[in-house]
């Protein structure tokens, strides 16, 4: 069966690209296509772009390994500069030409003859689909990339803007203006401090809140000419600092057990307690003091929130909930009303809508929601948060139960890139062989997919693990389905664990086999006593073909040849 491209991605965001680039590192091709919703590469770091975004991981941790940077401007960077970090790195590989802007993927199905996906993709802007068909389907969306929508009465009525900090409203000028926020995740209190100050500042922000965060002080020093001079030519110096980063943070894990740790968290409550009360105004310290646990949820760096409190154009409300949207603003449940022109939500994603909405078929036909309401009562799950057992050559970038309450995603997910590098070698080596006018001695397999047994017992054992921590003290979590109680989000474990498993690939929980089409394709090669004459021949046609720099359409065209 004819096929488009090897590998196909979906997303190009930071796991996308890294996956794109492992490709062309480890195995030297292009012969892949990335299918990305917005106009550039990014991700999240293009999409969120609301005032005072930026990240709660160091710069230098909050890179890839393999493309570390010397010139951060600050230990914590903000969005204008993580996001020219990743564009710079596109550039050096030149993936930007492998990138189909403004397409989603609408659904996928597995085709067992063939060993193949075929892909149906929309254009967003003409609503035009196409339909490529590919070896390896590579989910690279990640977990936090469909945000909540507004879900109160009356949300069609309003008069004003509203729009999700992840979607944020850049025609929308709030000088002198009445904003509400509804919600208190992490851009809730990075935004707020942004637009109450100086001389743009909102007339009015009244921020809605259900429950407070543990948040931590967070000094953003600005890196000295020296310090970066240091870390572009002293010698293993950024490595270094980069694994004094890596330890200080892993060290934290310890105290996420749930009896263990309880010393460890205590000192650290005691800490941000202190902290709290110090810094914020004396009539939300009652609220802003959480009594959940601390580390059941990510902790909050201070970016001037608490700060930001004791201004006068600022409200915290968290005892009077919204009941509905007006027409001119919002009804709280007292009945008091509060102006706004524009309503933003800081509501979070949809985290158990994982690859929605998509429609990924596996083996005979059965979708990805029946798989797991079969393996794991529904909740979105995956081996080693990559693989899904009867959905061949499919592997998820920032899965199910990749996420880690003290590192860096990016850490994560170049586990899981380079895990997936290991185990479609095969693949790969068959891909080449299926192009190559040389002798196949035996048959080589193209397709892999994960035992059921091993994924349901590397389910049992995530799930079983993660009842020891504090995840499961009680808190409301992004990361735990309500209904069911599964943690769906985050790796219970010591992340060193998690590469140890990239490296070291439990073999024996895959299965490799080869599909009908390229047994086919195998038998018709030349055996060992093929005239020679005809190899020559063939040889002498491949040297006609073009160029190096015209690799890409050449291996494009002998995939297409070779069926």
């Amino acid at each position: 069966m004819i096929h488009d491209v090897d590998v196909l991605i979906i997303g190009a965001g930071m796991s996308g690209l890294n996956t794109a680039i492992q490709l062309i590192r480890w195995y030297g091709t292009r012969n892949f296509e990335i299918i990305e919703k917005s106009d550039h590469i990014g991700g999240t770091w293009w999409i969120n772009s609301y005032p005072g975004c930026g990240c709660d991981v160091p710069s230098h941790f909050f890179s890839y390994s393999f493309e570390l940077n010397p010139n951060w401007s600050q230990k914590f960077a903000m969005q204008p500069e993580i996001y020219q970090y990743f564009d710079n790195v596109a550039k050096k590989y030149d993936v930007h030409k492998h990138v189909r802007f403004r397409n989603v993927v609408e659904v996928a199905k597995w085709e067992e003859q063939s060993g193949t996906w075929l892909v149906a993709i929309k254009d967003v802007q003409t609503g035009k689909i196409t339909e490529r068909r590919c070896k390896i389907l590579i989910s690279a969306v990640g977990a936090l990339s469909v945000p909540k929508s507004c879900d109160l009465p009356g949300a069609d009525k309003f008069k004003g803007r509203v729009f999700h900090t992840a979607q944020w409203d850049h025609s929308f000028n709030w000088k002198n203006k009445e904003l509400v926020i509804i919600g208190n995740g992490c851009s809730a209190t990075q935004v707020v401090p942004v637009i109450s100050d100086g001389d743009g500042a909102v007339k009015q922000v009244t921020q809605f809140s259900r429950q407070s965060h543990w948040l931590s002080e967070r000094p953003n020093p600005e890196y000295s000419t020296v310090f970066k001079w240091v870390m572009r030519w002293i010698p293993f110096a950024m490595r270094l600092h980069r694994a004094a980063i890596y330890w200080e943070k892993e060290s934290e894990f310890s105290g996420f057990d749930t009896v263990s740790g309880t010393e460890i968290r205590k000192g650290w409550s005691d800490v941000a307690a202190d902290y709290i009360r110090r810094n914020s105004p004396e009539k939300y310290r009652e609220f802003l003091v959480p009594s959940t646990e601390v580390g059941c949820k990510r902790r909050v760096n201070d970016t001037d929130y608490l700060l930001s409190l004791h201004r006068d154009n600022v409200e915290l409300v968290y005892d009077d909930p919204v009941d509905d949207i007006l027409e001119r603003g919002v009804r709280t449940k007292s009945g008091r009303l509060i102006p706004a022109d524009a309503i933003v939500l800081a509501n979070g994603f949809e985290t158990q809508k994982f690859l929605f909405p998509m429609e990924i078929y596996g083996k005979n036909g059965q979708s990805l929601t029946d798989h797991w309401d079969q393996v794991s009562e529904g909740v979105p799950s995956a081996y080693f948060g990559t693989c899904v057992a009867g959905f061949p050559n499919f592997f998820v970038m920032m899965g199910p139960n990749t996420c880690s309450g003290h590192l860096s995603v990016i850490y994560t997910t170049e586990c899981q890139v380079n895990y997936t590098m290991r185990v479609i070698a095969p693949i790969m080596k068959a891909l080449r062989i299926n192009r190559s006018i040389m002798p196949v001695i035996r048959s080589v397999p193209d397709v892999v997919d994960v035992k059921i047994e091993a994924e349901q017992r590397d389910l049992a054992m995530v799930q079983e693990k993660a009842k020891k921590l504090v995840w499961a003290s009680g808190c409301t979590s992004w990361a735990v389905e309500t209904k069911t109680g599964r943690n769906s989000m985050m790796f219970p474990d010591w992340q060193y664990r998690f590469w140890w498993r990239s490296v070291f690939v439990a073999w024996n929980d895959l299965r490799y086999g080869t599909s009908q089409d390229a047994m086919a394709t195998q038998r018709q090669k030349p055996n060992e006593t093929t005239p020679k004459i005809l190899i020559l021949r063939g040889a002498v046609r491949m040297r006609q073909r073009p160029g190096p720099n015209a690799a890409s359409s050449y291996e494009s065209h002998t995939v297409e040849d070779s069926g």
